[in-house]
């Protein structure tokens, strides 16, 4: 009697890229943070070599640590003199960190796959997708009817990648001449102009300079050219490329035609960046510190370029130490918030905020359902944008309580130096470069819980829908 044919074993990279195929594909939420998480090792692990920095030392385990997981999580919260610690590698290690988390770990690893092979399959598709979605983890079918649709998410990689290549490079031209003006040789200014723009545009805040923003603080042509840069960045690739389609086919006179989500991106963050400029204005205008010795002129510029920062962007012109307390609660508001989705932004993202807004608007006005541009949100949408905060406030909530236990620091400080760091925007009021070690890991945790974690939760609770074929009694308890 013949034996019965026995499969060949298949290689050990052929069984390894098949494994790592198939948790993209079923869980791209956990696989996004395995890649993310050995992303901040290895930069760790290069930014500890004594080629990173300046002096030839290794650098101690936890400031590389912490360096990485800002550059990674696109931060700009640092621990270390950026701009005297690093030498030219360790700075070419940070600018490629901001550059893979500014543009999104999956986003970087599908644009490889097209690069290579010129052709994007639909398991390719759906890992770049939920990228940029997380709503895309949804199993089973999944309405179209949105930003991005799946089949234009190759035309969406492309966008970013040409997004970011032309966006950076037009501000570098710009800073480019500033940097001159200033007496850098023409290598120093090239340098630090591509390094101020990955920095806006991916709302990092790293500065590579050794006076930092100071010599910029009332300098419009700078101020305006960064303010630029981060805004851009902070809008999210899916409304960069629904702008550019919308250019390229309707032209810019239907503005009816923009997707909602877009809609809603530009609108909101337009009213919270003119509503913070506003806020920050009034509350600073006499505070000798920071607003009360600028020009009249001057105080505006400061003032919307500060709201801006808020974003995510972290590129302060003003001493956030000095600023008054109720405009540090105020910007814990707005960088709480954040940039939009799948953008280099942090925060709970500006749509979030939209659609509970239109949500209570709803409830006020005895609508059925959540409507905005004569479109209707579906009820999954409002599901996940609770979720979202709710998990925000319990990360911020959680490392502000160890933070005021570890370092007795005035709590409107540690609440804004947390709400930035999960908010990957950077601005500081000082305390976490003076933190113990145990304070910076701290620090570290909220921002990689930031930049990962809303995002993992609104895959994971988009994922638990499942159909139910009975529907338990009602009964309401009391709310409110």
């Amino acid at each position: 009697m013949a034996r019965p044919a026995i499969a060949p074993q298949l290689p050990l990279h052929r069984r390894i890229r098949r494994a790592v195929n198939e948790l993209a594909e079923s869980w791209p939420a956990r696989f996004t943070i395995m890649v993310f998480s050995a992303l901040i090792l290895i930069f760790t692990g290069l930014l500890m070599l004594p080629i990173a920095s300046a002096e030839g030392v290794t650098t101690p385990l936890v400031n590389a640590f912490f360096t990485a997981m800002s550059a990674i999580c696109v931060t700009g919260l640092t621990v270390v003199d950026m701009a005297s610690h690093w030498s030219a590698f360790g700075n070419i290690v940070i600018v490629l960190g901001i550059q893979i988390g500014g543009i999104g770990v999956l986003t970087v690893a599908s644009l490889l796959g097209l690069a290579v092979s010129r052709r994007l399959g639909l398991k390719q598709r759906l890992l770049a997708a939920s990228d940029t979605n997380p709503m895309r983890a949804h199993h089973g079918p999944v309405s179209e009817s949105q930003t991005v649709g799946l089949g234009e998410i190759g035309g969406l990689l492309s966008a970013v990648l040409f997004s970011v290549l032309a966006i950076e490079s037009m501000l570098t031209l710009l800073i480019f001449p500033r940097l001159l003006m200033m007496g850098e040789d023409v290598l120093t200014a090239l340098w630090h102009s591509f390094f101020f723009a990955a920095s806006a545009f991916t709302n990092t805040g790293f500065v590579p300079t050794a006076d930092g923003m100071t010599p910029f603080e009332t300098d419009p042509y700078m101020l305006t050219v960064l303010g630029i840069g981060v805004f851009l960045g902070s809008i999210g690739f899916p409304v960069i490329f629904a702008l550019y389609r919308f250019a390229k086919v309707r032209g810019w006179k239907r503005p009816s035609r923009f997707p909602l989500h877009a809609k809603l991106t530009l609108l909101t963050t337009a009213v919270l960046i003119i509503l913070g400029a506003l806020a920050i204005g009034a509350l600073e205008w006499s505070n000798g510190d920071t607003l009360g010795e600028q020009t009249i002129g001057q105080r505006f510029l400061s003032s919307m370029f500060m709201s801006t920062m808020t974003r995510s962007g972290g590129l302060a012109t003003l001493d956030v130490e000095q600023m008054n307390g109720s405009t540090l609660l105020v910007m814990d508001m707005l960088m709480f918030v954040g940039g939009g989705s799948a953008s280099t932004a942090g925060g709970i993202k500006v749509t979030t905020l939209a659609v509970l807004f239109l949500a209570a608007f709803a409830e006020a006005r005895g609508y059925q359902d959540i409507q905005a541009f004569e479109r209707r949100i579906p009820t999954e949408v409002l599901r996940v944008a609770v979720s979202v905060v709710l998990w925000a406030a319990t990360i911020v909530a959680t490392s502000s309580i160890i933070l005021l236990h570890m370092t007795k620091a005035p709590l409107d400080h540690v609440l804004f130096d947390v709400i930035s760091a999960f908010g990957t925007c950077g601005l500081s009021t000082g305390l976490t470069e003076n933190l113990p070690d145990a304070g910076k890991y701290v620090i570290a945790a909220t921002m990689w819980a930031g930049r990962v974690g809303t995002v993992t939760l609104a895959a994971a609770v988009a994922a638990s829908s499942r159909s139910q074929f009975f529907r338990r009694p009602e009964e309401r308890p009391i709310v409110g």
